[in-house]
C-alpha cells in the first residue's frame, strides 16, 4: 500500500512509518496541514493516517479536501482527542475509522488494513490476479473458473499476499497481520508454513501456478506474475 502519515509528533510519525515499511508498504509523512494538502493534491494514496490536531490547522480540513476533490483514499484518524463529538465529526465527514492515542502499532496496522479492505470492497468487489479471481463480497475464490474452498486464514493470507505481490514478507509480519495477539500463543512459526502449504496445494490442484516461494531465513514471497 501507499500510505500518507499526517502526524505532528516526530517520534510517533517516525515509529509509524518505520513499522509499516517493514511489510513493504510505501510510507510518506508530514507534520503539518499545508504540506499534507500539497501531497494529497499531487499524489494518490491508498490510505491516510490523520492526526486532527496539527500545528497549522485542523486535520478535519484534510477530509474536506478529499471530499471536494472526489479522492478515494481510506482515512484512519489517530488522535489524542477522545471526545464523542470529535469522533462523530470525523466519521460523518468522511473518515473510515477513529483510533485514540495511545495505541499499539499492531492495532494501528490491523485497523489500517481493515479500512483499506472495506474501501476496496466498496469500489470493486472482485479482485483478479491472473487466473485467480476473488469475490471479496462473497469471500469466494476461483482458480481458472474452478471454485476452491479456503479456510478463513487461508483466504486472508491469499489477500495479504496478492496485496503485497512481488515483496518479501517476513514470517513475523505474516503472523502479526493474520493472527495479531494470538501469535504469542505459538512457540514458533510452523503454523504459518502449514497454512501456506495448504493454500499453495489448493491453488495448484485447481490448475493455478505456484506463486508462493520461500525466502530462506526471511519469509515468503508471492510472485508478481
Amino acid at each position: 500500500m501507499k500510505i500518507l502519515v499526517i502526524e505532528d509528533e516526530q517520534g510517533l510519525r517516525e515509529n509509524i512509518t518505520s513499522y509499516l515499511n517493514v511489510d513493504g508498504n510505501v510510507c510518506e509523512s508530514c507534520g503539518a496541514l499545508a504540506p499534507a494538502l500539497q501531497k494529497l493534491s499531487d499524489y494518490n494514496y491508498d490510505c491516510v493516517l490523520l492526526d486532527i490536531g496539527l500545528p497549522d490547522g485542523e486535520g478535519f480540513e484534510v477530509l474536506d479536501f478529499l471530499k471536494s476533490r472526489q479522492k478515494n483514499e481510506a482515512v484512519l484518524i489517530i488522535s489524542a482527542r477522545n471526545s464523542l463529538d470529535d469522533k462523530l465529526r470525523g466519521l460523518n465527514i468522511g473518515a473510515d475509522d477513529y483510533l485514540t492515542k495511545p495505541f499499539h502499532l499492531a492495532e494501528l496496522k490491523a485497523r489500517l488494513m481493515a479500512v483499506y479492505r472495506r474501501k476496496a470492497l466498496n469500489t470493486n468487489s472482485k479482485l483478479i490476479f491472473n487466473e485467480i479471481s476473488i469475490d471479496m463480497q462473497g469471500r469466494t475464490v476461483d482458480v481458472n473458473e474452478t471454485p476452491i474452498v479456503l479456510t478463513r486464514k487461508e483466504y486472508e493470507m491469499l489477500l495479504y499476499f496478492i496485496a503485497n505481490k512481488g515483496k518479501v514478507i517476513s514470517k513475523n509480519a505474516i503472523a502479526e497481520h493474520l493472527w495479531g495477539d494470538e501469535m504469542d500463543m505459538h512457540d514458533n512459526f510452523d503454523f504459518i508454513y502449514t497454512h501456506i502449504k495448504n493454500l499453495r496445494r489448493k491453488i495448484i490442484d485447481a490448475g493455478g501456478k505456484d506463486y508462493l516461494t520461500s525466502v530462506y531465513g526471511v519469509g515468503y514471497k508471492f510472485m508478481a506474475s
